[in-house]
C-alpha cells in the first residue's frame, strides 16, 4: 500500500491528535492534577499548624513531590521497554494505527480513573497516574512515526508546528472551561479528569478516521524480538549518519531538561512561589504558557525557514538554560509570570522543531516507526534519568531549588553538544534526506 503524501485531509487529521491528547499534558501532567495531588497528600497539624508532606508508599516514606517524580520516571521506563517491541511489530504488520489507539485508550481511561484518586490507597492511585502517563507517551511513538509517511520533508516543520499549536489551543480551551466549571459552578475537580479522558478519546476519532492503516509487510519471524532487531539496525545506521548522531546525543540531554521542567514546574511553583491554598495565580501562569506556546511554535517554525532548524534549536536551548538559571532565584509571583511567558515561547518551539528535524534526517525507509521508536526510547531514557534525579535530589536535600542546578547542567551540556553541528553541515543533512 502506497500512502499519498501532502493530502490536506490526512495531514489535518494527523494534527488533530495533538488537539486530542494535549489535554492530558496540560490538565493532568501540568496544571490541575499536580495541585490536586499535593492537596490530597499534604496534611496540616490542627494544633501546631505544621505542614506534613511526607507520604507512605509500600511501607516507605517519601516527600509527596519526590514520589510524584518517581512514579513518572517509572512510567517512562515502561515506555522504554514496551515501545521497541510494539514499534517493530507495527512496522511489519502495518498495524501502527492499532497501537496508536491502544495507548490512547489506556491513557484516556486512566485519566477518567483519577476520579477515584484516594491518598489512603496511594499505591493503587499512583498506578492509575502511571498508566495515564504510559498511555500518553506510548501513543506518541506511533503518532510521530506517521509524520514522514504523510508529508514531504519541506512540510514537516509547518505540520509539526501546526500539531503543537492545535494542542495548545485545544488544551487551553478545556482548561479554561474546567476552571469556570470549578470556580463558578462549584463542579468537583474530579469530574475534570473524566472530561479529559472523554475529550482525548472523542477527538482522536477524527485522527483514526483520516489516517491510513500504513504499510503492510508479511513473512515475519518472531515479531516480538523483531522490534529490538530493528532498533539495533537503526542504531547501526545512525552511526553512519554523523549529523543525526550528533543531533540525537544533544537531543537526549537537552530534551531531558525540557520534559523534566514540564513535569516539575507546577509542583515547584506550588511549594516555592504560590504558597497557600489559593492556586488560581498558578493556573493563570499555566494558561499564559499555553497561549504564548501556541504563538511560539508557529513563529519558530517560520524562523527556521530563514536561519535553519539547527540554528533555531540552538537559540531555544540557550534560552532554556537561561530560564533555569532565573528559576533558581525567583521568589515572587510576578517573577514567575515573567518566566512563564518565556517558557511558553520556547516550550512548543523546541518540541515541534526537534520532532520535525529528526523526521527530515531519517533516510528513505519504510521503517519510520522503528526510527521514531529509537527517537522516543532515547527521549524516555533521558526522562527516566532527569525526573528521577530531580526527585532524588529533593528527597536527599529537602530543597527543590537545588534540583534546578541539575537542570542547568543538562542544558549547558545539551547546548555544547549542539554546537558540534556546523551551520553548513546541518543544512546539507536536512536538504539531502
Amino acid at each position: 500500500m502506497i500512502i499519498e503524501k501532502n493530502n490536506p485531509k490526512v495531514m489535518n487529521g494527523w494534527a488533530m491528535y495533538d488537539w486530542a491528547n494535549s489535554v492530558y499534558n496540560l490538565v493532568i501532567a501540568s496544571a490541575i492534577f499536580p495541585i490536586f495531588y499535593q492537596n490530597q497528600t499534604t496534611f496540616k497539624n490542627s494544633v501546631t499548624g505544621e505542614i506534613n508532606d511526607v507520604v507512605s508508599f509500600w511501607g516507605f516514606h517519601f516527600i509527596n513531590t519526590e514520589l510524584y517524580n518517581y512514579v513518572f520516571s517509572f512510567a517512562y521506563l515502561i515506555v522504554v521497554f514496551t515501545t521497541p517491541i510494539l514499534s517493530g511489530v507495527a512496522d511489519y504488520w502495518g498495524n501502527k494505527k492499532f497501537f496508536l489507539k491502544l495507548f490512547c485508550y489506556i491513557g484516556a481511561v486512566s485519566c477518567m480513573g483519577l476520579y477515584f484518586f484516594n491518598s489512603n490507597q496511594l499505591e493503587l492511585s499512583m498506578f492509575v497516574v502511571m498508566s495515564a502517563c504510559v498511555g500518553f507517551w506510548g501513543s506518541l511513538v506511533f503518532y510521530n512515526a506517521y509524520l514522514p509517511e504523510i508529508a514531504e520533508p519541506h512540510l514537516h516543520d509547518k505540520l509539526s508546528a501546526k500539531g503543537f499549536t492545535m494542542g495548545y489551543i485545544g488544551s487551553t480551551l478545556l482548561l479554561v472551561a474546567s476552571l469556570i466549571a470549578i470556580k463558578v459552578f462549584g463542579i468537583n475537580v474530579r469530574y475534570v479528569f473524566v472530561l479529559v479522558g472523554l475529550w482525548w478519546i472523542g477527538f482522536a476519532q477524527v485522527t483514526y478516521f483520516r489516517l491510513p492503516k500504513s504499510v503492510v509487510r508479511k513473512n515475519i519471524k518472531n515479531p516480538i524480538l523483531n522490534g529490538f532487531r530493528e532498533l539495533k539496525k537503526v542504531f547501526k545506521e545512525i552511526q553512519e549518519q554523523f549529523v543525526m548522531r550528533k543531533f540525537l546525543l544533544s537531543y537526549f540531554v537537552y530534551n531531558c531538561g525540557v520534559q523534566t521542567v514540564m513535569i516539575v514546574a507546577v509542583p515547584f511553583a506550588s511549594k516555592e512561589i504560590f504558597i497557600g491554598e489559593d492556586k488560581s495565580g498558578l493556573i493563570a501562569a499555566v494558561i499564559i504558557i499555553q497561549i504564548v506556546g501556541a504563538v511560539g511554535a508557529w513563529l519558530l517554525s517560520k524562523l527556521s525557514i530563514k536561519i535553519g532548524n539547527f540554528s533555531v534549536i540552538k537559540i531555544t536551548v540557550f534560552v532554556w538554560m537561561t530560564i533555569c538559571v532565573l528559576g533558581y532565584f525567583i521568589k515572587t509571583e510576578t517573577q514567575f509570570y515573567f518566566l512563564a511567558g518565556i517558557v511558553g515561547f520556547v516550550m512548543g518551539g523546541i518540541q515541534s522543531m526537534s520532532r520535525s528535524t529528526f523526521s527530515k534526517l531519517i533516510p528513505a525507509t519504510t521503517d519510520n516507526t522503528s526510527y521514531f521508536s529509537f527517537f522516543d526510547v532515547s527521549e524516555k531514557i533521558g526522562l527516566v534519568i532527569g525526573v528521577f534525579l530531580f526527585g532524588f535530589i529533593e528527597g536527599l536535600t529537602h530543597n527543590m531549588r537545588l534540583s534546578i542546578i541539575f537542570l542547568i547542567i543538562l542544558f549547558i551540556v545539551g547546548f555544547a553538544l549542539l554546537l558540534r553541528i556546523g551551520a553548513k553541515e546541518g543544512k546539507a543533512a536536512l536538504e539531502n534526506d
